[in-house]
């Protein structure tokens, strides 16, 4: 199926347009990472939540001030959940006694707010939720280090160099929209940020291998041209898999529910910065690290001459000629 006319786009002649708008986004992104910081939620910050469902919309600032009462409950967060019946207090740090239930205490402390029911209680130690942020950080580095060294292999170091600075590019953007949205990191945003590299780096290496590809068809010793027919011929193939993959996930984080809101939100900004950068961004850091088009052709056919060479030994060696 064709979305475009089979023509060359100009995405090179762009560039520095594409560029631009990325810096921006980058610079915003991580000015709000140092100025506001990340959002972390129980999973990584330790503490408990608790889920309370009314009969009628919730007197949030009731429950405040009943909590409130308590000092080990001044500082919870009450907020809605999916609707005003329902809300989820987020309370700092987990209780210290184990045989404490969190639940009957809040039950306790909002007794006099209405009629209501406790649908969840979570408790995660501060010790527990530093563990599983070390665990997170190291998974989406060691991943970034993994990809690096398979492009390399692949294809070439340059390749290897933009296309985890492309990773890099999509997953800043994606923190700083979560951010910038107040949505809590926990597990189920750190799988989607993980979820995000892979969908990401697909879409690169399809566009690399297409321009690995016209490296070897075309006449040209021009990059520019050589990535814009490359990029052209992927374009159909990058946007019809964008559009279905978008609308599935647009689906889930509009009926899915509150509880995978933020894994939702998160993929749908990944999948359009995924696919923003693998067509505009991905491919022209080749030409800003100075990718030399004729030096790759002159080891290529080095490589295929050696190939060949190695085919004729072996054939004469069967032959029984060698």
């Amino acid at each position: 199926m064709e979305f475009f006319k089979a023509k060359t786009y100009d995405f090179m002649g762009k560039r520095k347009l594409f560029f631009l708008i990325s810096a921006i986004c980058l610079v915003a992104s991580y000015l709000l990472l140092i100025t506001k910081g990340l959002n972390y939620g129980i999973d990584f910050a330790g503490g408990t939540i608790v889920q309370v469902k009314y009969d009628k919309p919730a007197p949030i600032p009731e429950i405040r001030e009943a909590l409130s009462k308590v000092k080990e409950y001044k500082s919870a967060v009450v907020t809605e959940f999916g609707s005003d019946k329902e809300i989820v207090i987020k309370i700092p740090t987990s209780s210290s006694e184990v045989g404490t239930d969190v639940g009957d205490v809040v039950r306790g402390l909002i007794k006099d707010t209405g009629n209501f029911e406790i649908r969840r209680v979570d408790m995660v130690g501060p010790k527990v939720g530093n563990e599983l942020k070390e665990k997170g950080l190291s998974a989406l580095i060691f991943s970034i280090i993994a990809i690096l060294i398979y492009v390399a292999i692949r294809f070439e170091w340059r390749f290897a160099v933009a296309s985890v600075l492309a990773l890099v590019h999509d997953v800043s953007i994606a923190l700083g929209m979560l951010v910038l949205f107040n949505i809590d990191i926990n597990l189920d945003i750190l799988a989607a940020l993980l979820t995000i590299i892979g969908y990401s780096l697909n879409d690169t290496i399809i566009v690399f291998d297409r321009i690995r590809e016209e490296m070897k068809i075309s006449k040209s010793d021009d990059l520019s041209k050589v990535i814009n027919d490359s990029v052209s011929k992927t374009l159909s193939r990058t946007a019809l898999t964008s559009l279905t993959t978008f609308f599935v996930v647009l689906t889930l984080f509009l009926f899915g529910g509150e509880i995978i809101h933020g894994f939702g939100f998160t993929m749908l900004v990944g999948i359009v910065v995924g696919t923003y950068s693998s067509i505009f961004v991905a491919s022209a850091f080749l030409k800003l690290l100075k990718f030399d088009l004729k030096e790759y052709r002159k080891k290529e056919a080095l490589k295929e001459k050696r190939r060949k060479e190695k085919e004729k030994m072996r054939a004469m060696y069967e032959g029984g000629t060698l």
